[in-house]
C-alpha cells in the first residue's frame, strides 16, 4: 500500500469525531485521541470534535476558523456513535467527505440480523440464529435456544466492542442472558455459538489485511480481553497459505456484499473442522493499543501514523464500493 497523498494541506482541515453518547463513548475517545496525535505528527491540520452534536455546531457556523473540510470519523456504535448512517447521512448533505463506509453500508453493518440475513442471500456462511424482540417471553426464548440448540450466544443487535453479550450453556442461563441484552436498545440476537478459534481481519480500501487470531488467556475473547487485560495472544497471520487466502477472499465478499467502503475489520469464527463463519462488520473499527487494525497493518510494515493516512485518503475517494457514494 502506497499513500497517493503527499502534501497534507490537501487534506484541509480534518475533524477527528469521536466520543459520543454510545455506550462505547471511552473506546472511541482512545482511538480518537490516537488518529488526532498521528495526524498532527504528519503535519494534517486535525482537531478534535466530540460528538455529533458538537459537529452540527461547526458545520452551521460561518467563521472561518471553524471550517471542517473532511471528518475522521472514530466515533463507535449507534445512538450518538458514528456507525449507523445517520452522521453519514448529516454529512451527505453537508457535502462533507468523511471515512469509512457511506449510509447504506453503515446502516446496514450496525443490524447484526440484517447484515446475517444479506450474507445468507449471497451465500456466504454466517452462524444460524433466531432474532428475539424485546419483551420476549419465556417460552420465547426457550422455543428458540431448543431449535438452535445450546450453546447459544445472546447480544443485542446493534451494539459493538462485546458489550451485553452472553454465551448459554444450560437453559437455566437464558433468563440473565436476555435480561442483560435487552438493556440495550434494539432487538436481541440468539446465535448457534461456534466451538473453534476467532479471527478479525481488516479492510483498507479493497486490500485485506492479515488475519488475526485471537487467543485471550480466559475462555473468551470479551471485553476486559479486548480493552483491558494485557495477555491476550493476537498471532498475526493467524492462518498460513491456502487457509489464510481464502480466509481473506471470503472477507472481501462479506464486505462489498454488505455496502462497506473505505474500511471495516470483520469478525469470523473457525470451527475445529476448517469450516469459516462470518459474525458481524466493525465499520469504525477501534485504534487504540489494543487495537487490532493496527497490529494488521504493521505486519505488512505499515506504522500507525501510515495506517491513519491511508485510512484519511480514502476519504478522498469520488465513489464508495457498490454505489454507496461519498466523498465528494
Amino acid at each position: 500500500m502506497k499513500l497517493r497523498v503527499t502534501d497534507m494541506t490537501q487534506f484541509g482541515r480534518v475533524a477527528v469525531l469521536m466520543g459520543g453518547t454510545s455506550s462505547e463513548r471511552e473506546i472511541s475517545l482512545l482511538s480518537g485521541n490516537a488518529v488526532l496525535d498521528a495526524l498532527i505528527k504528519r503535519g494534517v491540520h486535525a482537531f478534535a470534535v466530540d460528538g455529533i452534536e458538537a459537529l452540527k455546531t461547526l458545520l452551521i457556523s460561518h467563521s472561518a476558523d471553524k471550517k471542517i473540510d473532511r471528518v475522521f470519523n472514530i466515533l463507535h456504535g449507534q445512538k450518538g456513535g458514528g456507525e449507523d448512517g445517520v452522521l453519514q447521512g448529516l454529512l451527505e448533505a453537508f457535502g462533507i467527505p468523511y471515512t469509512g463506509s457511506g449510509v447504506l453500508g453503515s446502516a446496514l453493518t450496525m443490524d447484526k440480523i440484517r447484515t446475517k440475513q444479506v450474507w445468507l442471500a449471497m451465500g456466504l456462511p454466517t452462524p444460524r440464529y433466531i432474532k428475539l424482540h424485546r419483551g420476549a417471553t419465556s417460552d420465547e426464548v426457550n422455543a428458540a435456544a431448543n431449535q438452535l440448540g445450546l450453546p447459544v450466544i445472546i447480544k443485542p443487535a446493534s451494539e459493538g466492542s462485546s458489550v451485553g453479550i452472553s454465551r448459554v450453556f444450560k437453559t437455566s442461563e437464558l433468563h440473565q442472558a436476555v435480561e442483560l441484552a435487552s438493556s440495550y436498545p434494539g432487538d436481541m440476537l440468539m446465535e448457534q455459538l461456534i466451538v473453534g478459534s476467532e479471527f478479525s481481519v481488516p479492510v483498507i480500501g479493497d486490500e485485506v489485511l492479515p488475519s488475526i487470531r485471537i487467543v485471550p488467556k480466559g475462555e473468551y475473547y470479551d471485553y476486559n480481553a479486548k480493552y483491558i487485560a494485557d495477555d491476550t495472544q493476537y498471532i498475526c497471520p493467524g492462518l498460513e497459505g491456502e487457509a489464510e487466502m481464502q480466509l481473506r477472499s471470503l472477507v472481501l465478499q462479506a464486505f462489498k456484499a454488505v455496502g462497506c467502503s473505505g474500511w471495516s475489520r470483520i469478525d469470523v469464527m473457525r470451527d475445529q473442522q476448517g469450516n469459516n463463519y462470518l459474525l458481524e462488520v466493525n465499520t469504525a473499527p477501534g485504534m487504540t493499543s489494543h487495537s487490532l487494525v493496527p497490529k494488521a497493518a504493521a505486519q505488512v510494515g505499515i506504522s500507525f501514523e501510515e495506517l491513519v493516512l491511508h485510512i484519511l485518503e480514502s476519504s478522498m475517494n469520488n465513489t464508495a464500493s457498490n454505489g454507496d457514494a461519498h466523498g465528494r
